[in-house]
């Protein structure tokens, strides 16, 4: 599994204080952090609370000083072109991996974003999403992906660049949303040789609900067996990690030890 970790994000109390603050501690030891915990990627997001016109020069900052402490891919989370070139400036600067977190399937932003993917060589994530909003079936979803991953292909960007989002919903509003990615995860893996990625973005699952950290580890796990291989959700949750790396050890996707968990992280 590829962890994206999303703590590095204005919208956690923490991370917003030391963003207004301009205290870079927090934002390191952040890093830090979820690294040590497995992740193989960080998410970088500015949140809402910085004025939208200082949002580029707030993100420039954020990815400069998550660079300090770490060379892994960054994930650059905005809607906005502007901040995403910026962001992408700073992450991918000495030909260091970055990432476009991410593109609907709205022709005029995919063209857009597609094109920044190709400029910076990063990967991209492509939301189930189009001019007529979320996609509510496993057969909507698909067309989408096809469309992104043609728009891929048109600009010369693998197809195994290309993470596939099938949109996470709420479980407590949308009950029947997780059957419905459980298929897409599916179908997307069908779509392309070499198939695309696919990435969820977990957190949302359980939003409002009371139960989160058990419907979180129920469903990643049924995902991951559905073909899901990318998640961005909070590798400091020691429970959910656990369940991620010994639902891939029960797939055979690792060799069985008794210190598996410790070897995981360590690899």
């Amino acid at each position: 599994m590829f962890v994206i970790g999303e703590r590095i994000n204005g919208m956690f109390t923490a991370i917003g204080d030391a963003i207004l603050a301009k205290d870079p501690q927090p934002i390191r030891a952040m890093a830090e952090q979820q690294i040590a915990a497995g992740a193989n990627a960080l998410d970088i997001n500015v949140g809402t609370r910085v004025p939208k016109a200082e949002r580029p020069a707030v993100m420039k900052w954020l990815v400069e000083n998550t660079r300090e402490v770490t060379d892994i891919c960054l994930a650059i989370d905005t809607p906005n072109l502007e901040v995403m070139r910026v962001g992408l400036e700073a992450a991918c600067s000495k030909g260091r991996p970055g990432m476009i977190n991410s593109t609907t399937g709205q022709a005029d932003k995919l063209s857009a974003f597609m094109k920044l993917a190709k400029e910076f060589q990063a990967r991209i994530i492509g939301l189930s999403i189009d001019e007529n909003g979320v996609a509510s079936t496993a057969d909507a979803k698909v067309e989408i992906g096809m469309r992104v991953l043609a728009a891929a292909m048109e600009v010369g960007i693998a197809t195994d660049e290309v993470y596939l989002d099938p949109i996470t919903l709420p479980l407590n509003c949308a009950q029947d949303a997780p059957g419905i990615m459980l298929e897409t995860i599916r179908q997307f893996k069908l779509l392309s040789d070499p198939a695309p990625h696919v990435v969820i973005g977990l957190s949302n699952l359980s939003q409002g609900a009371t139960e989160r950290g058990l419907i979180n580890r129920a469903f990643l796990v049924m995902a991951i067996q559905a073909g899901l291989d990318a998640s961005i959700h909070d590798p400091l949750d020691e429970e959910l990690m656990n369940a991620m790396i010994t639902a891939e050890l029960l797939l055979n996707k690792m060799i069985y030890s008794d210190s598996y968990l410790k070897a995981y992280r360590q690899r």
